[in-house]
């Protein structure tokens, strides 16, 4: 199989690819108010893109990708046939050579740069693949974006214990959250009831998701500091659909501003999901999902 496999290595993904639109100024707007940056350098009539929008420009979007090779399509379609049906995106490198400017139509080439041996995970057994696309902007190359995947065949989970014939019929447990090294320490203390944010150790800039360097200025020391728990609805979405287990739709999903400055998502809860409101004040809490998994949430003021 692996043989198969790494006969793909440096084939196309993606030729001649081109964006669905140019680099334009709303779409720099909506990123920046959705990661909180409010760097000058991404405002007025002289902005330009932030660097990490690289991948944004060159995206499918809902309707799809329509400049997939048949190389790619006939990589995925046998590590399909070979039971690797699930997929989960594990990281990304990205090196920047131009910055982006309203205006810059964006063209891009995609190679499958690797293809793993057999590797076995706590999600299950699967593939590593690499893609490396050369993103252009107005035909001179712009930056490199690295996209890595695992195809795996999903684990067999073990039977849960269960205690009477009720218990196995319970409902379904909430996905778990992916840990890693660089947020490790987020999840130890949520587990033990405190939402920890991380602060730059050269600006002190906070930030939620934890990341290994600060977005700022891109400095790898840091501390944390530890919620005070309160909050305002900054946006929202109501999810119907696709239904999931262990979530009875509709729900609502919000955009939480803390009383730090730093946003996270995260369920609203203690009103039904059609009264809740941008602007809503929220108290932090913990809601224990399971046996082995604490979740932040937040809980409408004034609601029991």
């Amino acid at each position: 199989m692996y043989e198969r496999l790494v006969r793909f290595e440096g084939l196309p993904a993606a030729t001649a690819g081109t964006g669905k639109d140019p680099v334009n100024l709303p779409m720099i707007r909506h990123w920046c108010e959705a990661m909180g940056d409010t760097h000058p350098a991404y405002q007025g009539p002289d902005a330009v893109a932030p660097p990490t929008m690289l991948q944004a420009w060159t995206m499918g979007g809902l309707s799809g990708h329509t400049d997939r090779s048949s190389a790619y399509e006939e990589l995925f379609g046998l590590l399909d046939g070979a039971g690797y049906t699930s997929v989960v995106a594990t990281d990304c490198e990205q090196e920047y050579l131009r910055s982006l400017r309203p205006g810059d139509a964006i063209t891009f080439d995609t190679v499958i740069e690797s293809v793993s041996e057999l590797k076995t995970t706590k999600l299950g057994a699967g593939h590593f693949v690499t893609t490396r696309t050369d993103v252009r902007a107005d035909g001179e190359l712009a930056g490199t974006h690295r996209f890595r995947i695992l195809k795996y065949a999903p684990a067999a989970r073990p039977p849960r214990k269960t205690g009477s014939p009720s218990e196995a019929k319970s409902a379904p447990r909430r996905p778990r959250p992916v840990v890693n090294r660089d947020n490790a320490g987020f999840w130890e203390g949520v587990a033990d009831h405190r939402l920890l944010i991380q602060r730059c150790g050269d600006c002190a800039a906070l930030r939620i998701p934890w990341l290994p360097g600060c977005a700022d200025c891109g400095s790898p020391d840091w501390d944390t500091v530890e919620a005070s728990g309160t909050g305002t609805v900054f946006s929202y979405v109501v999810m119907h659909h696709p239904p999931f287990p262990a979530f009875d739709p509709p729900y609502a999903v919000g955009l939480i501003e803390l009383a730090e400055g730093v946003r996270m998502v995260s369920n609203v809860v203690g009103v039904p999901y059609d009264k809740v409101r941008i602007g809503m004040p929220v108290r932090l809490e913990f809601l224990r999902a399971d046996e082995d998994l604490v979740l932040p949430v937040f809980r409408a003021e004034g609601e029991a």
